[in-house]
């Protein structure tokens, strides 16, 4: 049974290992290079439980294999009720149903996060991450062509969202 805890201090070198898999892919991030557990402190430090959360994703055997995080939109206070979602797997898991199991989990914990938009950054050409994002309800709301350059290959970013029970406070 997949298992999600708060991440905590000592599952940052764990995330950024998982992170740093997916830079060679070129599918899920625009670092080009494998980024340092000192570089990625800042970023795990904006995370907070009670309204932007970062989750351990964990197997049975309650081993690390993935994180979710919900990271602030573009950080005004008008944009308080919607967060940015990241889902990162390992990628000994990958399309074992882990990235949907997330997607749902999350969505089970916006109305206490006083959330009710989510928005995923993703690229076109990742194709897997569309479907997930698709097939849980997420709509293409932007479409920025050839905004990322990657091994000499201009590369479109989608930005997918999806409203939920609106937020009245």
């Amino acid at each position: 049974m997949t298992k999600f805890t708060l991440a905590q201090q000592k599952d940052l070198p764990r995330i950024v290992d998982i992170y740093n898999q997916a830079i060679p892919g070129r599918l899920a991030t625009a670092d080009l290079e494998p980024v340092s557990i000192a570089s990625k402190q800042a970023w795990f430090d904006a995370y907070t439980p009670d309204k932007r959360p970062l989750w351990l994703i964990q197997d049975d055997q309650e081993q690390t294999i993935g994180w979710v995080g919900l990271e602030s939109f573009y950080g005004r206070p008008a944009y308080q009720h919607t967060a940015e979602i990241s889902i990162y797997l390992d990628s000994a898991v990958a399309h074992h149903g882990y990235g949907r199991q997330a997607l749902s989990f999350v969505e089970t914990q916006l109305t206490g996060l006083k959330l009710d938009t989510l928005v995923a950054f993703i690229f076109h050409h990742n194709i897997p991450s569309q479907h997930l994002f698709l097939h849980h309800g997420f709509q293409q709301w932007a479409h920025l062509p050839e905004v990322a350059l990657m091994d000499g290959q201009l590369r479109d970013l989608d930005i997918l969202g999806k409203q939920y029970p609106k937020i009245t406070a």
